[in-house]
C-alpha cells in the first residue's frame, strides 16, 4: 500500500450528529434580522432556479 492510502485509512470517522448540532447552535446565535436576510436570499435563489430553463444547441457530428 502507498503512503497515501495509509493516510486515508487512518482518518477518523466523521461525526455527523456533532456537526449538525454545531450548525444549529451557530444558527441560534444569529439575530432575527440575519435569519430573515438569509431566508429571503435562499427564497430568491429558489424562485430563480424554478424559472430557469436549460437550453443547449442540438448535437451534431460536424463542428
Amino acid at each position: 500500500m502507498t503512503s497515501e492510502k495509509k493516510n486515508i485509512l487512518q482518518e477518523p470517522l466523521p461525526n455527523y450528529e456533532k456537526a449538525e448540532m454545531d450548525l444549529l447552535r451557530d444558527a441560534l446565535k444569529r439575530s432575527y434580522k440575519e435569519r430573515f436576510l438569509m431566508a429571503t436570499t435562499l427564497y430568491k435563489v429558489q424562485l430563480t432556479l424554478n424559472k430557469a430553463k436549460i437550453t443547449r444547441p442540438p448535437y451534431t457530428l460536424t463542428k
